[in-house]
């Protein structure tokens, strides 16, 4: 999920919430608005935290291995 889709889920959630008064036999539309809008928000906190997760600096480990030339393989 994105940025685009986490406020995308924000947005429809407040207007099923708050601006919607509609009567839906079955369904609770404020509960759904607000399930809505806690997915768009885990998402996006979920899409930031491995945005920089990936960002960030990483050692480097390199293994260099020399061998003699003489015949024999070392060890």
């Amino acid at each position: 999920m994105g940025i685009g889709v986490g406020i995308f889920l924000i947005v429809v959630g407040a207007i099923l919430t708050f601006a919607l008064d509609v009567t839906v036999a079955g369904i609770n539309l404020d509960v759904v608005g607000w399930i809505l809008m806690l997915a768009g928000l885990a998402g996006l906190v979920l899409f930031f935290y491995f945005w920089n997760r990936r960002r960030a600096p990483r050692a480097v480990v390199t293994e260099r291995h020399t061998y003699d030339d003489a015949g024999q393989p070392p060890g």
